[in-house]
């Protein structure tokens, strides 16, 4: 139903820590917060995310796109744990790491807010870390107790588990993951459709595939 979800957007779903920055990530979450009463907070990045590439290349921005520069040193812990944890890895393979990584580097910096850590502490709030897949579709949820991004229908809420609760003795912590016994539902494959592109007049809102890839999975 329109309304249901409150949606911010920006360049690597980055939350700046509280305190670094007066914008309007900070103060849009407040306001879903405290005015719209929300109990979910969802940080959802994605696969071949363009500004995790820039953040891999974060020096050669600074002198042509400086205010991307800036944006992204926000994430610098996401950076710097690429780059003591995963020297082994490059290209596609670390970007995709790094959208991962970046996710719970924003979960992190969402926690100093103070009314998040007033909400958590009452159990109030949810936060939840999603890595949506492009190609497929997919959603995949952070469960920190596996430390692993799983189908998210295995994590659900104490509410949720009923009478299970109690008999698994599930131990809730505020704005944490309940892990149920539910088995995870079984992902479709999805077929990708057949390329059906029709070139378009001048002057036509539609996106040519092209277009389309290079807004949906950002410059190399």
């Amino acid at each position: 139903d329109p309304g249901e979800l409150f949606v911010i957007r920006n360049a690597g779903n980055i939350i700046p820590p509280y305190g670094s920055a007066n914008g309007g990530e900070g103060a849009s979450m407040e306001y879903a917060l405290q005015a719209l009463n929300i109990d979910q907070i969802i940080i959802c990045g994605h696969n071949h995310c363009g500004a995790m590439k820039g953040l891999l290349k974060l020096n050669k921005l600074q002198e042509d796109l400086p205010l991307v520069y800036d944006w992204l040193k926000h994430t610098e812990a996401t950076r710097r744990i690429l780059k003591d944890c995963y020297s082994g890895y490059e290209g596609d393979d670390l970007v995709e790491i790094a959208a991962a990584e970046n996710i719970l580097t924003q979960i992190d910096n969402l926690e100093t807010y103070p009314i998040v850590r007033s909400r958590l502490q009452q159990g109030k709030l949810h936060i939840y870390g999603w890595l949506y897949e492009i190609e497929s579709g997919e959603v995949q949820a952070y469960n920190p107790a596996t430390e692993q991004f799983e189908p998210p229908q295995s994590q659900l809420y104490p509410e949720d588990l009923g009478d299970a609760a109690d008999s698994n003795k599930v131990e809730v912590k505020p704005g944490r993951f309940v892990k149920s016994s539910a088995p995870p539902v079984k992902t479709t494959e999805l077929t990708p459709p057949a390329n059906t592109y029709q070139p378009v007049p001048l002057g036509s809102n539609w996106l040519s595939p092209e277009q389309a890839n290079r807004i949906y999975r950002g410059s190399n």
